[in-house]
C-alpha cells in the first residue's frame, strides 16, 4: 500500500498534476516544461524528482538534455491513472487545455532556441 500513497501523493499537487498531465502526451525536457507552466527550473526539477521517486516518471540523457516521459505503468492502477490523465483532465479543466495549447507553441520552436534563454 507505500506504493499507492506515494503515488497518490505525488498527484496531489496542481503543479505535479500538470507536469504530469504534459508527459502523458508527449516527452518533454525541464525547459520545455518551464516554458509551458511559466516556473522556474529548480521548481520544475524539484517537482520532476518528487513524481520521479513515485516511479510516475522516467528520464533520459540525449546529449545536452534530459528528456521526462511518464513510466511504464507497473500495474493496473497506473495504466488507468495514464488513462485517466490523458482523458479527464484535459477536458474537464480549461488550466489543463491551456497547458495543452501552450506545449504545441513550445514544440514548434527549436529546442536550442527554447532551452537558450534567449
Amino acid at each position: 500500500m507505500k506504493e499507492e500513497l506515494n503515488l497518490f501523493k505525488a498527484l496531489s499537487d496542481e503543479t505535479r498534476l500538470r507536469i504530469t498531465v504534459l508527459l502523458s502526451r508527449k516527452e518533454l525536457c525541464v525547459c520545455q516544461i518551464q516554458w509551458v507552466l511559466g516556473f522556474s527550473q529548480a521548481m520544475v526539477s524539484r517537482h520532476l524528482t518528487v513524481l520521479k521517486n513515485a516511479g510516475l516518471v522516467q528520464d533520459r540523457r540525449k546529449g545536452l538534455w534530459i528528456f521526462y516521459s511518464l513510466s511504464k505503468p507497473r500495474n493496473e492502477l497506473e495504466k488507468s491513472i495514464h488513462k485517466y490523465l490523458r482523458e479527464y483532465f484535459t477536458k474537464k479543466y480549461d488550466l489543463f487545455r491551456k497547458d495543452m495549447s501552450n506545449i504545441k507553441k513550445c514544440l514548434a520552436q527549436p529546442l536550442e532556441k527554447l532551452c537558450s534563454g534567449k
